[in-house]
């Protein structure tokens, strides 16, 4: 197949959610028909309800930065599918992807012919497969890993990884994961492996037992950062944070990620430890390396600013607590500021607890949905959210609802786009197309009616 057959395929196969399976028997089975690429290469695994990715990402830059050939495997891309398989920072090419992808059709469709494959494997069990097949072709000499979803049962967790990472539980994913923080808590921790190293970013009480718990069943050796890091000197750099850590023995001072937002130091914090335990195994991995790769590393489409005057930032958060990491960084980077929101939402996310942290915060919300089948309705989001501003807009184009909040607003107001992923990769996507106009006089004068709220 070539690249735009595969992503055919990848469409035929529906959305990531779609055949989502509690098991890891296919994608064993898969793997094993590929010769085991995921057992070529050491392995970290990131688990973690929100900042994982930032996470897996600092730690990438970490080991490149160390002298590492390093893979980075990640979910969901924004715009193209090439961003979740990466190789020393740079993303998979096309043509890289058509020869990975068609091996693993080939075999799956083998399985399926033979009678070991009841269906076809998942959207995420493909992608997953051609990542490890990927990094195996082009020899990495190691593969960071950001959990799907969960982490017992998601389609990564098939290696034996030298560090596992749990940056926190929340709330999110019920109906998959289970309604309790313990339940979730279990399903995370499945990324455990017995006697070997894990770190813990969680400070809820109830997550943390069950993390401790099943480290100790396994005699892993877990690392509780709320009790084990000492985070001192913290600077506020235009919404980019300088801190020193101190992490058992080890002091590393003036660290500085790239990445914005105070939560940033959390996730810092869990790929510095990481980096640490990987240290302890042998892997050479110097201070500086350290410090550079936090300084160097990129991850967008989180806090990222892609114009300034007005000051247009584009934010994924979809649950409520990274939703209220988002709006702690709005208050404490645009106070006095006049705030617009442009949001959207899928239809199973907790609307009700978002709209209360991040809607009082705004003097204006434009409600829009993306092209995707999970998407809430502007309808169904102003039926469910609890708070509301003086003025609601609907536009259901992402791209128009933009460019009409940039036309209502002074240079010196902030636009926020949140509350989906989608909706940010349908900016991100429109942007490098060209297809996203900064100029007031390009923005759409049919902006729907005001509805105020009931």
């Amino acid at each position: 197949m070539n690249y735009a057959e595969c992503l055919d395929y990848l469409a035929d196969l529906g959305c990531e959610l779609r055949g989502v399976k509690f098991d890891l028997a296919t994608i064993r089975r898969l793997l094993d028909s590929l010769g085991n690429p995921h057992l070529r290469y050491p392995t970290a695994i990131v688990a973690g309800t929100n900042g994982k990715g930032s996470t897996c990402a600092m730690l990438a830059s970490i080991l490149d930065c160390a002298g590492y050939r390093t893979g980075l495997y990640t979910s969901p891309h924004l715009v193209r599918v090439n961003e979740r398989i990466r190789v020393g920072g740079r993303e998979i090419s096309d043509e890289s992807f058509a020869e990975s992808f068609t091996q693993v059709r080939d075999a799956a469709d083998g399985l399926v012919a033979s009678g070991d494959f009841p269906q076809r494997p998942s959207f995420f069990e493909f992608l997953t497969a051609a990542a490890f097949l990927h990094f195996a072709r082009t020899r990495v000499d190691f593969a960071v890993l950001e959990v799907g979803m969960g982490g017992r049962l998601d389609a990564t967790n098939v290696t034996e990884p030298r560090v596992a990472a749990i940056t926190n539980v929340e709330m999110d994913h019920e109906q998959f994961l289970g309604t309790t923080r313990a339940a979730i808590a279990f399903e995370k921790s499945g990324v455990i492996r017995a006697g070997r190293p894990v770190i813990s970013g969680s400070d809820h009480p109830e997550a943390m037992g069950v993390i401790r718990e099943r480290s100790r069943e396994l005699g892993a050796d877990l690392l509780e950062l709320p009790q084990a890091a000492a985070i001192s000197n913290v600077r506020d750099d235009d919404g980019r944070f300088i801190f020193d850590l101190r992490l058992e023995e080890s002091l590393f001072p003036d660290l500085a990620p790239a990445l914005p937002g105070r939560f940033q130091i959390q996730n810092a914090t869990t790929a510095v430890a990481a980096a640490g335990r990987l240290q302890q195994q042998g892997f050479k991995i110097p201070l500086e390396s350290i410090a550079q790769g936090l300084r160097k590393v990129r991850w967008p489409g989180r806090l990222e600013a892609i114009h300034t005057h007005p000051l247009v930032v584009l934010d994924g958060a979809h649950n409520p607590a990274a939703a209220q990491a988002l709006a702690v960084f709005v208050k404490e980077e645009y106070r006095g500021r006049r705030l617009r929101l442009v949001y959207a939402s899928m239809r199973d996310k907790a609307i009700e607890e978002i709209s209360e942290i991040l809607f009082p915060l705004a003097t204006e919300i434009c409600l829009t949905e993306p092209l995707v089948g999970r998407a809430a309705a502007a309808e169904e989001i102003l039926e469910r959210a609890r708070c509301l501003p003086e003025r609601v807009f609907t536009e259901p184009d992402p791209v128009r609802a933009l460019e009409a909040a940039i036309s209502r607003s002074s240079e010196d107001d902030v636009i926020l786009v949140t509350g989906s992923l989608f909706l940010v990769g349908a900016i991100e996507r429109a942007l490098r197309e060209g297809k996203l106009s900064f100029g007031h006089a390009a923005a759409s004068p049919e902006l729907s009616t005001a509805l105020r709220p009931a």
